[in-house]
């Protein structure tokens, strides 16, 4: 019974972490002339160029990312990964077609939403990162590419996301003033949200994962 209310309490932070990761990516999109995470002004600037919805090239993306990542190392890949590359875009594409969404007002409103977007955003990755079933398949690649190169995660992360945004800038992603910002107010979002989640974490089940402890 212990282990079955384990991997509830498991499963249950890492699926409304991506259901949240979802809606923030839903709601920043709504607003995208303000400027977007690199790899959504990837996907968006798939979608405004070859078609097909954003949430629909977030997997594709997603899972090109996991196989680039199986080549340097498999270490950081495992069920979650998988799930975390299936999963936000379609939740993403949901919450877009609900359509219960504002949409851009161009007035200072739209910086409101954003920070709304990115507030979430960042709790929903501390959520589903304490709920221990794995990383993202961005930051596996992350981590990836840092023990490959030894580089720090942090210039690993940087360089790849200059890489992304370069390529979605060339395909006509919206890239704007926050685009640069958004890393600044996500991170420590992140960063508060997972030590916020893993204490909760601790206090149902009594202990941390692993993936946790790495990043906490």
């Amino acid at each position: 019974m212990d282990n079955l209310r384990h991997w509830a309490i498991r499963y249950t932070f890492f699926f409304l972490g991506l259901v949240l990761f979802g809606l923030g990516i839903a709601i920043s999109v709504k607003v995208r002339h303000l400027g977007l995470h690199p790899w959504d002004v990837l996907n968006v600037a798939l979608t405004d160029k070859f078609g097909w919805s954003i949430g629909t090239w977030s997997v594709l993306v997603g899972m090109v990312v996991i196989l680039s990542s199986l080549l340097i190392s498999r270490k950081y890949i495992n069920i979650g990964t998988f799930l975390n590359a299936l999963l936000i875009g379609p939740f993403m594409d949901f919450f877009l077609w609900l359509d219960f969404l504002p949409n851009a007002s161009y007035t200072w409103l739209d910086y409101g939403w954003l920070l709304l977007a990115i507030l979430i955003t960042g709790m929903a990755g501390g959520l589903y990162v304490a709920g221990g079933i794995g990383a993202g398949p961005r930051d596996g690649f992350m981590l990836s590419i840092s023990e490959r190169t030894r580089l720090s995660v942090s210039r690993a992360r940087i360089m790849v996301e200059s890489v992304v945004l370069v390529i979605g800038f060339l395909l006509g992603g919206p890239v704007h003033v926050v685009t640069f910002l958004y890393t600044l107010i996500l991170s420590p979002v992140f960063q508060v949200s997972l030590r916020l989640f893993a204490k909760l974490r601790i206090a149902l089940v009594g202990e941390l994962p692993s993936e946790a402890k790495v990043k906490v």
